[in-house]
């Protein structure tokens, strides 16, 4: 790895007009993000509809993001599929340089079959052909997987498997883990509930959807933190937590693609079977962004 990941990246949303991608418009977000504190971007995550692209659209999207960013932003890049084979070969077609690891959540289409030793085969064979390191990814609503902490735990024993991104949101899962494993492994929150605890727990930074609608706030969080402002830091936290619950939890990734057009960003639609927010819905997500003063 070129440079240690921390800090606060955004899970980038996928632009699309009408039912195709738009790289203008995700350009165009991204050059906007180049102006804020976060540490750089994930192209291809659950928040981008990855499961809903095709692997053409998802390298157009990620040499746009390459482009665009700028040259102190780290990119991140979800690669997994449903089969070891079709994740490597995927990774394999990532562009050389540029892209400081790849995330990769578990398959989870034969979850019942999901065993800690089926995982753990799966992972180690990704790292073993990666030219990036690999981040593992716990995304438990989304794919009905909970990785166990043991699992997490052997496989930061292999060199190229650099760390963890956590979006169930469980502190104990980030104190079992962070006490065991080596010093380099980078663990990352995946939820904007629990930013601020986690950092205080060992957690190297936040890998979060939320900071497509107020990216300021969430890097301002974690410069306050690593500052030693934690009473301000922590006031942060409980402004995210509202924000978090209404355009993540409750609204999802619509709701993010809401309260961007809200924010001057491109949001407009997700891709079918996604719906977009209704007009109760727009009014609600604009409610708590004036609350938090955006």
């Amino acid at each position: 790895m070129n440079k240690p990941l921390e800090g606060v990246y955004v899970a980038l949303t996928t632009p699309f007009a009408g039912d195709e991608i738009d790289p203008r418009k995700l350009r165009a977000n991204v050059r906007r993000l180049n102006e804020t504190a976060l540490a750089g971007y994930l192209v291809l995550g659950s928040t981008g509809e990855c499961v809903s692209l095709t692997d053409e659209e998802s390298l157009e999207l990620v040499q746009v993001v390459l482009e665009a960013a700028a040259p102190d932003k780290k990119i991140l890049v979800g690669t997994a599929r449903e089969s070891t084979k079709a994740t490597i070969e995927f990774t394999g077609r990532l562009p050389v340089h540029g892209i400081e690891a790849v995330l990769v959540r578990p398959p989870s289409y034969f979850k019942s079959k999901m065993t800690c030793e089926a995982l753990k085969a799966h992972y180690l064979a990704v790292a073993e052909a990666s030219r990036y390191p690999v981040l593992i990814y716990n995304m438990p609503q989304n794919t009905g997987i909970s990785l166990d902490p043991r699992l997490v735990i052997d496989l930061a024993t292999h060199p190229n498997i650099a760390g963890l991104k956590e979006s169930g949101g469980s502190l104990s899962f980030l104190a079992e883990v962070v006490r065991e494993v080596r010093g380099g492994f980078h663990y990352f929150l995946g939820s904007g509930q629990v930013v601020y605890p986690g950092l205080e727990m060992g957690a190297c930074g936040a890998i979060l959807a939320v900071a497509n609608a107020v990216p300021e706030m969430c890097a301002e969080l974690f410069r306050l933190f690593k500052s030693g402002a934690k009473d301000e830091a922590r006031g942060l936290q409980l402004d995210l937590v509202p924000l978090n619950k209404v355009l993540v939890e409750i609204y999802g990734i619509a709701g993010l693609k809401c309260a961007q057009d809200l924010r001057g960003f491109y949001g407009g639609p997700t891709r079918l079977p996604l719906l977009s927010v209704d007009d109760k819905g727009r009014a609600e997500i604009a409610a708590v962004l004036k609350e938090a003063g955006y």
